[in-house]
């Protein structure tokens, strides 16, 4: 999760991070994508993790840092009962990046729920 957040979101802030993490975790409780974090995160052609190099090499390490930091208190807040968790991007299991506004993923269908940073946040049924 910590590489994913660093891959996908190094220069958002904590609650961008934090979104990223959640999109995640939300794929996670639906079953869709994989029963594991680790299946979910490798999916092919859904997160970073998939399509970036082997070997790339971590060059920021305070965002490294950060990203450990939001992946260990996303863990824990996914670790309590639904009815406890706070939530930045609720329902969202899907995002990307506004550079990519012109062309635009073809699911991404109607206004996002949340825009974030760089990010925009959307639910896809």
């Amino acid at each position: 999760l910590a590489t994913t957040i660093y891959l996908e979101a190094r220069g958002e802030s904590v609650m961008g991070q934090t979104a990223v993490a959640e999109v995640a975790q939300h794929r996670l409780e639906s079953k869709q994508w994989g029963n594991s974090l680790c299946s979910v995160l490798t999916a092919p052609g859904q997160f970073a993790l998939s399509t970036t190099n082997k070997v790339f090499v971590v060059d920021d390490v305070d965002a490294w840092r950060q990203a450990w930091m939001v992946a260990g208190m996303s863990m824990l807040q996914w670790s309590l009962p639904p009815q406890m968790r706070t939530s930045v991007v609720p329902n969202a299991d899907h995002f990307f990046a506004s550079e990519m506004i012109a062309n635009p993923p073809s699911w991404a269908k109607g206004q996002p729920l949340a825009v974030i940073g760089d990010h925009r946040f959307y639910r896809v049924d």
